[in-house]
């Protein structure tokens, strides 16, 4: 019988010290946060508090972001096939080390089923090293049903060490259906800009 009540004061005592723990763990936040707040510690804690006379927390720009220099990126569109494929817009401005965003749009005009992927080409050709894609529908092979249409993006950074003699970027896909030639990517990009400005004028 010793024995047996030894046992049960011991799971007891084990029991009690348990839920100490416990309990000391749910009270080391907010004595954390108490005596953080006395000492001013945390540095975090206090940048997050209502200082009167501040309006809003500023959040801080990207240094990365060249804001004295405008490329001009103009989008380009092939198709070889029986496809519609478009940019959603023709151009826009933007500064070296900002993130931007075209959509691009796609449609299959043929009463079957296709699959196609797209190539990429820049001019001037040099800008190609410095045109970094975080998000494009390249080298990927889609499958479009009869009719229908679809929108992808292409999200992109220009790398501010990219030549300050370079002032506009051409981006130039090539859409081709899949199982049938592939065709290479432009030879020069920069003839196939000049072709579509001809074009348009």
């Amino acid at each position: 019988m010793s024995i047996r009540r030894a046992n049960v004061r011991m799971v007891g005592k084990l029991a009690v010290v348990t839920a100490g723990m416990f309990a000391f763990g749910y009270a080391l936040v907010p004595l954390y946060n108490a005596i953080c707040e006395m000492t001013g510690i945390n540095i975090l804690s206090l940048s997050e508090r209502q200082v009167p006379g501040v309006v809003s927390k500023v959040t801080p720009e990207n240094t990365q972001v060249d804001r004295s220099r405008t490329i001009t990126v103009e989008f380009d569109a092939n198709s070889r096939g029986p496809w519609e494929f478009k940019p959603a817009m023709r151009s826009m401005q933007v500064h070296p080390g900002e993130l931007a965003t075209v959509m691009y749009e796609f449609q299959n005009v043929q009463n079957r089923r296709m699959a196609a992927q797209a190539i990429p080409s820049y001019a001037p050709r040099q800008a190609a090293a410095h045109f970094n894609k975080l998000e494009c529908f390249c080298f990927t092979q889609y499958t479009l049903d009869a009719g229908e249409k679809k929108e992808w993006p292409v999200a992109f950074i220009i790398d501010p060490k990219l030549s300050k003699d370079v002032t506009t970027i051409t981006l130039s896909y090539t859409f081709f259906e899949v199982g049938g030639k592939t065709p290479p990517a432009p030879a020069s990009a920069d003839a196939a800009a000049q072709t579509n400005k001809e074009t348009r004028s």
